[in-house]
């Protein structure tokens, strides 16, 4: 396996150029696996987006993360794995109802492998979740 760490120009800089936006995972035969950094809810300038707001912020973040997959040849089907950072597991449900839209529940499809936890803070103000996926590129 070949290991590729990039920042897609189609999606904002990280913070300070400190971290990667995405480790890909070249396997053989063409297919790749994409290790995502946690992304939050922000504009080009790296101001929050609504904050507070959790429905809103998933909804930009969500915008942030197809944004690096398609840059690597993905889309938000290919997402094996969704791990979240809630500052308060009372949005729940806000955040719910922006992955159901996104990841349907049908009897031809199952939602990706999900994990969800809250913690006490985020690195910016106002940011209430933090994003992380992991997704096959096919071959």
């Amino acid at each position: 396996m070949d290991l590729n760490l990039d920042n897609p120009p189609s999606v904002a800089a990280p913070f300070g150029d400190r971290f990667a936006h995405v480790a890909r995972l070249d396997a053989g035969g063409g297919g790749a696996l994409l290790l995502l950094a946690g992304q939050v809810a922000v504009d080009d300038a790296g101001e929050v987006v609504a904050p507070g707001d959790a429905g809103a912020q998933a909804e930009r973040i969500f915008e942030i993360i197809a944004g690096i997959l398609a840059a690597h040849g993905a889309t938000l089907a290919d997402v094996a794995h969704i791990r979240t950072f809630m500052t308060d597991l009372d949005d729940l449900p806000a955040y719910g109802a922006v992955r159901r839209a996104l990841f349907p529940a049908t009897p031809a499809t199952v939602p990706p492998a999900s994990t969800t936890v809250e913690v006490s803070r985020l690195f910016l103000p106002g940011a209430v979740l933090e994003v992380e996926v992991t997704a096959a590129v096919p071959a």
